[in-house]
């Protein structure tokens, strides 16, 4: 379903730059990077094109070996776009695991074996096709990168907390890309604007607790409760909503998102509050120790 543009000078708009309609603002902008896994990605799937024109319409010796390299390249271009996405998923966190499939890795190397396979079909020597193999991997390694090779955690953290804070965030970002999806099919941009506001929220909770793994038992019921229960709801009022937009049941739902986002806002504060309390504690503890062995300087 279209949607309608909006702006300052649209109809519904704000009439000055700032938040964009309804009043709410989108997740937070800043934070946002662009998506690897775009136009260099796609452009992947347009180089087994010569090869299978050639294996078509062209001389059809070979045939099958020119298949193979077309199936080869669309199988990089494939794992390359993904390993973008899990690289970016990976560079979005502060506590993340290294993706369990190197994918990109993998893509190099189709890459190169499915040019190689491609060059054996032209009858090149063993020479040229050893060349177009390695240089195929390699340019794809130096265009795309590798991939993360290690987990990434908080140092004086074991990899135990790091494990459940990687596992918490994840499904909790799972439940917020659902509820996405289910605003999104309504085509209310409205509506979508403020679901970004709710999740803006919910993620400084998540990056809260990654910066502080014991902080997690703390909003363990907020990652997994209450996001389930909003999810939940979110499915039963985009049903609704698409059979009938009763404007009661939207103005309930927003109201319901509004007290999401002040419980979570409310809770993310306070452990952001214990973590300074703590840092007061230990200070405090460390002067007490320098003031009695004579170290601290008298004021």
């Amino acid at each position: 379903m279209a949607q309608r543009f909006g702006g300052k000078y649209s109809p519904g708009g704000s009439g000055k730059d700032g938040p964009p309609l309804g009043g709410h603002p989108l997740a937070d902008w800043h934070d946002r990077r662009p998506g690897r896994a775009g136009a260099r990605a796609n452009l992947m799937f347009l180089f087994p094109v010569p090869f299978a024109v050639a294996a078509f319409f062209g001389d059809t010796a070979n045939l099958a070996l020119k298949l193979g390299a077309v199936a080869l390249l669309v199988l990089a271009a494939w794992l390359t776009r993904e390993g973008l996405r899990a690289h970016e998923a990976y560079d979005a966190r502060r506590v993340a695991r290294r993706p369990a499939i190197p994918r990109k890795i993998f893509g190099a190397v189709a890459t190169g074996l499915g040019l190689a396979l491609g060059g054996w079909t032209a009858s090149r020597g063993m020479t040229d096709v050893a060349i177009f193999g390695v240089l195929g991997t390699g340019l794809h390694l130096v265009a795309f990168g590798p991939d993360p090779l290690k987990d990434k955690g908080l140092d004086g953290v074991d990899s135990f907390q790091s494990d459940r804070v990687a596992r918490a965030v994840a499904e909790a970002e799972s439940h917020l890309a659902a509820m996405t999806a289910r605003i999104r099919s309504l085509g209310d941009r409205k509506l979508a604007d403020r679901m970004a506001a709710f999740q803006a929220n919910a993620r400084k909770m998540f990056r809260a607790v990654e910066d502080d793994p014991r902080d997690l038992s703390a909003a363990r019921r907020y990652l997994g409760v209450y996001l389930v229960g909003a999810r939940d709801a979110t499915d039963k009022f985009a049903d609704l909503y698409a059979r009938n937009r009763d404007p009661g049941a939207r103005a309930d739902y927003e109201a319901l998102l509004s007290d999401l986002e002040a419980n979570f806002a409310s809770r993310t504060q306070q452990l952001l509050a214990n973590d300074r309390s703590a840092l007061d504690i230990e200070i405090e503890v460390l002067r007490d120790r320098l003031a009695r062995e004579g170290l601290r300087p008298e004021d």
